[in-house]
């Protein structure tokens, strides 16, 4: 293909193709689920991850290697030495660093075609209001109930797909949030109020392969959705069993009594 040519798809998306980008998405060119036409929606896709700590370092990192045309990455923390057993982002020279900065430096230098926007503290209700009616999808990857809760509410109102994901100790979890879907669950349909008290890595430790095998697991479920392909974790929780090398699945309905499905 002549460099600079551009190639028209059918859901009227244009993807410049040069030399590099068809080396740079060749293998992704290659699956007939994803081709071209999958490649396009990846570059125009704009992906808020909020968190950039052991699940959000490989969920950007894939993200950015993936394709996808603007990343958003929100988090206010700083880059500290016990981080970087886990946080993949993030190396020994960046420590005190935001991790937003770091993060973004890396994915950068993974994939410059890319655009990536920095949030450098932590959002509230009026940024979420904001940030989120912008975006194809959010990948919620912190690790605090309140600001998980916050998300899944402004993903809902907003009808915008969340990949959520969360680890501790050997445990994982993954499930994706789809309220642009009629009767689907969120995450508020799985956790109530007063479940909104959470054990840390820092208090119960954490094995940092699991981690990126959940951020893994996330970065999948979003390529999946932003290009349509397969099926996705809506209503479904996943949970990964590192000690015992187990996947096991949930069925999830929505609840009738969420405060976030069916507010008063």
């Amino acid at each position: 293909m002549v460099q600079g040519t551009f190639f028209t798809i059918s859901c009227s998306c244009e993807l410049f193709v040069n030399t590099d980008n068809v080396e740079r998405y060749s293998r992704h060119l290659t699956l007939p689920q994803i081709g071209e036409q999958g490649q396009a929606k990846l570059q125009n896709a704009h992906v808020l991850v909020v968190g950039m700590g052991g699940l959000g370092s490989p969920v950007a990192l894939y993200l950015a290697g993936a394709g996808i045309g603007k990343l958003t990455f929100a988090d206010f923390d700083t880059v500290e030495v016990s981080n970087l057993q886990r946080q993949v982002a993030h190396t020994t020279e960046r420590v005190g660093e935001l991790k937003t900065h770091s993060a973004k430096t890396q994915c950068l230098a993974i994939n410059p075609t890319i655009e990536i926007e920095t949030v450098d503290h932590g959002l509230d209700e009026e940024d979420l209001a904001e940030l989120v009616p912008q975006c194809t999808a959010v990948v919620e990857c912190s690790d605090n109930f309140p600001t998980r809760f916050a998300v899944n509410a402004a993903c809902v109102m907003h009808k915008v797909p969340l990949i959520s994901g969360a680890a501790i100790r050997f445990d994982g979890q993954i499930m994706v949030v789809r309220a642009d879907k009629p009767n689907t669950p969120c995450y508020r349909c799985l956790y109530k109020e007063g479940d909104d008290t959470v054990e840390t890595c820092a208090q119960t430790g954490i094995l940092g392969p699991v981690v990126g095998m959940v951020g893994c697991v996330q970065a999948i479920e979003t390529i999946k959705v932003i290009t349509d392909i397969g099926e996705d974790l809506t209503g479904r929780l996943v949970l990964f069993d590192g000690l015992g090398m187990e996947w096991n699945e949930i069925k999830l309905m929505q609840s009738k009594d969420c405060p976030v499905c069916f507010p008063a």
